[in-house]
């Protein structure tokens, strides 16, 4: 009887232990990322971006984070969207130059909430006339569910003078 008593529980104590060890694995959501859409989504941003800077209306712009970093050539990085937005606008104030953007590529992060982008910019002046073009490369991160511009830096291609 007392081996009957000493088996039973060392069963119990094994199948607790067994129980116990064998964690069940988490059970992991896919996420399912778009790639085209998700590049659709940028490039209509950077449309939205690039109205507002041709027409002027850059006060309500809410393509940069509020915590955005940008990176213009020849100049110290500016820092903040308010920042940001009151370069544009003295930029504005003194060239009636258009602005356009082209997406080439997206890095979407396995989660979709940070986006790489890297594409092709292209300045015109009154007459349409190319006085700037290069690529440029931003990073957006999802906030409220739409993406804005957390960093971004650009390159001319265009010869020194």
């Amino acid at each position: 009887m007392k081996i009957k008593v000493v088996k039973g529980v060392l069963f119990s104590c094994l199948m607790s232990l067994i129980i116990g060890c064998n964690t069940k694995k988490a059970e992991s959501v896919a996420v399912v990322i778009d790639k085209e859409q998700i590049k659709k989504e940028i490039q209509a941003r950077e449309n939205e971006f690039a109205t507002g800077y041709n027409s002027g209306e850059l006060k309500d712009i809410s393509y940069y984070a509020d915590d955005a970093t940008t990176f213009f050539q020849n100049r110290a990085p500016l820092v903040g969207n308010d920042s940001i937005v009151a370069f544009l606008i003295s930029d504005l104030a003194s060239n009636s130059n258009k602005i356009s953007f082209t997406t080439n590529e997206v890095f979407v992060s396995s989660d979709g909430e940070q986006v790489v982008e890297v594409g092709y910019y292209s300045v015109a002046d009154s007459t349409n006339t190319a006085i700037n073009t290069g690529n440029y490369m931003s990073l957006f991160v999802r906030k409220d569910g739409k993406y804005v511009c957390l960093r971004d830096m650009s390159a001319s291609d265009m010869p020194l003078e």
